[in-house]
Formats: structure tokens, C-alpha cells, sequence
């Protein structure tokens, strides 16, 4: 039963999600394996676009390399900058990923400032880099996600509403379990279960739909950059929401103020003020040029 994993209201029962499989007795955590599929996917989907508009796509297999480095370790810096009392009496816990504690935000930020890099050191335009990248990144996402579902990690707070999620109390982080959550636990066949916000799930169904929307958008955009900046504000409005729910938030130090909630809202109102200013100031020529990609 510490296994299980259900969702009640739909009827799904699954009863034996491990988090891991075993290979000549090394355990391999499936949260690696996800994001591992999700990098893989995502730079495919890149390169794929890339050879859409006319673009070498082994530029892209080699940002791929850098970018995947660097986002790692950006988003595992953030998660430990806003999780320090986890990991301050035991620095070496720092350097393991297995269990999960990466921080997207951080991975985005990394990200962007490799663009930046590498379109300067191969002479490329760093608009039409995030334009094409961006769609493998989201996509990324939508996939990664799912590695929290093996952890049981990234939920919300209780609720009985459609997709509620049900998990045993022991195979959770106590500092996730909320008063509220408490309140509603159920003991089935003696093991305590907690019924949840499956938020991981919600932003993965959430990057799928922003996907679906920049690849319907793409060939209309009316300047490089703009599929980016569409992606930034869509996937903001998304993760403002979905952190709201969550009970593993990482706060600003010596405030309860979730910073990836302040930064979804910052990105996402910042990024539709550009897109604004962008449609109305590029010259129409180049809106033409763009229409081809």
C-alpha cells in the first residue's frame, strides 16, 4: 500500500509506482529517467524546428550540450538558495539529484543567459535562438513534470475535486503535510493516506497546452523573439496559478512570499508589455520576414 497511488473521483488505482528501478544492484530513480526523456525530447523538438525555418539543426544539438549543463546546475542553485536549512548541516547532500530539488525558474534563467553566449560566440541571432529552442524547452517541461509524480513531491494542498490525488502519508516529506491535509486523512487497510492537488500533473497539462498554442502561432509571429516571450507569459500565467497551490514552496528568506510565484508573475506581465511594444515598434518589412518562420 505505501506504493499506491490513486486518484479517487476518476477512478484510477495504481498500486505498485516505485521510484526507482534496480540494474546490477545500482538503483536508477525514475525522476532521472523522466528527465532525462524530457531533455532528449525537447532537444529533438528544437532541432526539428530549426530545420523547419531554415536553420542548421546541429546548431542546436551542440547549444543542447552547454545549455543542459548549465540549466542543471542553475536549477539546482536556485532550489538550494531558497532550501538552505535542508542542506546547510550537510553539503555534500548538495550534489545529490536523485531525489529530486530542481528548480525550473533557475534552469530558464540559466538557460537564457547560455543563449545569450552562444549566439554571440557563433555569430547568431540570440531572438531567433529562444524562438526555436523555446519550443523544445516547454515541451521539456510538460515531460519533466512527471518525475515528480514518482517522487510524490510538487502537490497542493487538500481538495476533493475532480483530479485529487491520494498518497500515503509515509512516502511523503512530513514538512509537505499541511494542518488542512491532517484534518482529512484516511486510514485504509492501516496505512494513513493524504488527498491532494496533483499540481505537477496541472502544469504538465498546462505546458501541453501552451505548446500546442505556440506551434499553432509560430508562423504568424511578427518578430524574432515573440514565440519566446509567448511562452514566458503563458507559462507564467500557468505556474502563478499552480504555485498558489503548492505546499512545498520555496519562500524568500525571512518571508512566507513564494519566489517562483512572484517571478511567474514578474516574467508573465513583463513579457506581454514586450510583446506589445515589439508588434507596435518592428518595422513592417521585417514582420514580413518573420511570417516565413
Amino acid at each position: 500500500m505505501d506504493k499506491m497511488i490513486e486518484f479517487p473521483n476518476i477512478g484510477i488505482k495504481l498500486s505498485d509506482v516505485g521510484d526507482h528501478v534496480t540494474i546490477f544492484d545500482f538503483d536508477i530513480a525514475f525522476y532521472g529517467i523522466t528527465i532525462g526523456i524530457a531533455i532528449l525530447a525537447g532537444i529533438f523538438i528544437a532541432a526539428a524546428e530549426a530545420k523547419r525555418t531554415g536553420q542548421n539543426p546541429e546548431d542546436y544539438y551542440d547549444f543542447a550540450i552547454y545549455a543542459v549543463i548549465f540549466s542543471i546546475i542553475g536549477a539546482r542553485i536556485y532550489y538550494v538558495a531558497f532550501s538552505w536549512d535542508m542542506y546547510k548541516n550537510d553539503l555534500k547532500s548538495i550534489l545529490n539529484l536523485r531525489q529530486g530539488g530542481l528548480a525550473i525558474y533557475g534552469g530558464v534563467i540559466a538557460a537564457i543567459l547560455s543563449v545569450f553566449i552562444y549566439a554571440k560566440i557563433k555569430k547568431m541571432s540570440p531572438a531567433l535562438i529562444f524562438d526555436t529552442a523555446g519550443l523544445g524547452l516547454v515541451a521539456g517541461q510538460a515531460i519533466g513534470r512527471w518525475g515528480n509524480f514518482f517522487n510524490r513531491e510538487a502537490f497542493g494542498e487538500y481538495t476533493d475535486s475532480l483530479l485529487a490525488m491520494r498518497l500515503p502519508v509515509s512516502a511523503v516529506r512530513s514538512s509537505d503535510i499541511t494542518a488542512l491535509m491532517k484534518e482529512h486523512i484516511e486510514t485504509i487497510d492501516r496505512v494513513a493516506f493524504i488527498q491532494v492537488h496533483p499540481t505537477f500533473l496541472y502544469e504538465s497539462l498546462w505546458c501541453l497546452f501552451v505548446l500546442i498554442c505556440l506551434l499553432v502561432y509560430r508562423r504568424h509571429k511578427k518578430f524574432a523573439g515573440e514565440v519566446f516571450l509567448l511562452y514566458l507569459m503563458g507559462y507564467g500565467i500557468g505556474r502563478f496559478w499552480i504555485e498558489g497551490l503548492r505546499t512545498d514552496q520555496l519562500l524568500i528568506p525571512g518571508t512566507e512570499i513564494p519566489v517562483s510565484q512572484i517571478l511567474a508573475g514578474v516574467l508573465a506581465v513583463l513579457s506581454a508589455m514586450l510583446i506589445i511594444y515589439f508588434r507596435k515598434t518592428v518595422p513592417q518589412n521585417e514582420q514580413n520576414k518573420r511570417k516565413n518562420y
